[in-house]
């Protein structure tokens, strides 16, 4: 079998800024999205919030289609009256009252295409928002959120009643529950805020999500306080299963935890693949893994779908890919904009060579993200210091070391060599393996973990330089976050200064080029 090209498996899903070549499509995508509720956009009011504040218009495109949009402007609140209208805030939606100096950034409408509703497209915007607050030093953002179930429930409770009950989670909303449940608070109600929203009976709710951040006097220098990321990493259960259905549930049940803990990055261990192994009937190591082979493309086309769906960037553990007859073990990287990367493992342990014939990965690798460069080291690599110094030469900030090992002592060889990492590189390194046992499965009989966020050793950090560890041995998660702006600032003033301290003139790692 030939290298399988990942690309095929790709969707591309992309957060901008929106263009004046967009905006018949997204006339389009408010006819779909509130058929005869509301009057649609004109024309002339999308090419009014371009000219005025283009950096506050975004969409999302999924395979180069638009499945949704945001539009807003900035404004003083305290120059509004709390009982404001849509029109009076937007100036009948064509944004001329924008104030360029506000401190505050207004949202005025946010729209998903319904096919795309379960993908996060929503929340992308939103996060947009806060980033663009955030970058600006705006004090919050504020926005009049519609209620558009209110309508089924008009007879029987006021529109104050029934935001206290969607509050309260006794009933839902798919907009005031949305923008709960991404940070906002309500401050009031008010009444005739769109007297064309026939669902919400024209009543809104007046939200606010207040950046804490903002610094009142902007002439002091700025300084940036924090830029956490949020991993978690994934104690997974090699347990008997009877499909790849099975499989799929399992992996997703994990994605599914992770994003509702908000992470970036949602780690799983190596080999997790193997669970395969125990619904196939091959016997033979070596012949089995060639068959576990087979399962690629639905790995990569599940993992792809997850991480878009989820909106979490997923290290995928690693699997056996078959490439003009050789089996590699690799480790992916999903991207949860659809874009896919991968990592070869660079060692190989004597148990991969003798029982699976498993080829050696030439190039260790670094990769963008929307959190920043990382990298990816499975298992047996982050025991060779010299890869951890070449891909942090490389700008890696978070080395992530699926791993799968069979007993205590191989687990902290792992796990030593990890928080090793962390210290003498002054990164993040997170680390997940796999326990339960696939007692049919040869050369996967016993499992040991206990996975863990590490960080470098030094005041700015938590004292152990340990985020958060899972206990042994159990199925379970572990969620931390890690600061990419102290990880800066530790480089510069830390107690010890390793990278700046290395004696460049006595030594060096240099990765060589074997394809020359």
């Amino acid at each position: 079998m030939s290298e399988i090209d990942v690309s095929k498996f790709e969707k591309k899903i992309e957060l901008r800024n929106i263009e004046f070549e967009d905006i018949e499509e997204i006339l389009e995508l408010q006819q779909i999205c509130f058929p005869g509720n509301m009057e649609p956009w004109e024309r002339e009011q999308l090419e009014s919030h371009l000219r005025i504040f283009p950096e506050g218009q975004f969409c999302v495109t999924y395979e180069g289609k638009i499945v949704g949009s945001c539009s807003s402007l900035r404004v003083n609140f305290d120059e509004y009256d709390d009982k404001h209208t849509w029109d009076e805030i937007t100036d009948k939606g064509y944004i001329t009252n924008h104030d360029p100096e506000g401190f505050n950034l207004y949202g005025i409408e946010v729209m998903v295409h319904p096919e795309y509703r379960r993908m996060k497209i929503g929340a992308r915007l939103y996060e947009a928002r806060k980033e663009l607050a955030e970058q600006k030093n705006l004090k919050s953002i504020i926005l009049g959120g519609r209620i558009p179930n209110y309508h089924k429930h008009s007879k029987e409770m006021t529109p104050r009643e029934y935001v206290r009950e969607v509050i309260q989670h006794n009933i839902y909303d798919p907009v005031l529950t949305f923008q709960l449940m991404n940070g906002f608070t309500v401050m009031r109600l008010n009444k005739s805020y769109l007297p064309d929203d026939k669902q919400s009976y024209a009543y809104a709710t007046l939200m606010e999500w207040n950046n804490v951040d903002y610094i009142p006097n902007k002439t002091k220098k700025y300084f940036k306080t924090s830029e956490p990321v949020r991993i978690t990493t994934i104690q997974y259960m090699m347990k008997t299963i009877s499909s790849f259905e099975d499989f799929a549930t399992q992996v997703e049940y994990y994605t599914d935890v992770a994003s509702d803990q908000g992470s970036d990055f949602a780690v799983f261990p190596e080999l997790l693949t193997t669970q395969l192994l125990s619904f196939c009937e091959e016997k033979s190591p070596s012949l089995a893994i060639r068959k576990l082979t087979e399962f690629t493309e639905q790995y990569i086309e599940l993992f792809t779908n997850l991480a878009v769906r989820y909106n979490v960037n997923i290290i995928g553990g690693s699997h056996f890919v078959e490439e003009d007859g050789d089996i590699y073990n690799v480790a992916y990287l999903f991207r949860r904009d659809g874009t896919i990367d991968k990592q070869y493992k660079i060692h190989i342990t004597p148990n991969e060579r003798k029982w699976w014939g498993i080829t050696a990965g030439d190039k260790v690798q670094v990769f963008d993200t929307d959190c920043g460069k990382v990298a990816i080291l499975i298992c047996y690599d982050i025991e060779f210091p010299e890869l951890s110094r070449i891909v942090t030469d490389q700008g890696a900030k978070i080395i992530f070391t699926p791993f799968c090992t069979e007993d205590r002592q191989g687990y902290l060889r792992v796990r030593y060599c990890s928080q090793a990492r962390a210290i003498e590189n002054e990164i993040y390194t997170a680390i997940a393996g796999t326990v339960g046992n696939l007692s049919q499965v040869e050369n996967m009989d016993i499992q040991y973990a206990q996975s863990g966020i590490f960080t470098p050793s030094d005041f700015s950090f938590p004292r152990d330089g340990i985020v958060g560890e899972c206990h042994p041995n159990i199925e379970t998660v572990v969620v931390g976050d890690v600061d990419l702006e102290i990880l800066r600032r530790q480089r510069k003033t830390g107690s010890v200064n390793l990278l700046r301290d290395r004696r460049l003139d006595l030594y060096s790692v240099v990765q060589k080029d074997k394809s020359k």
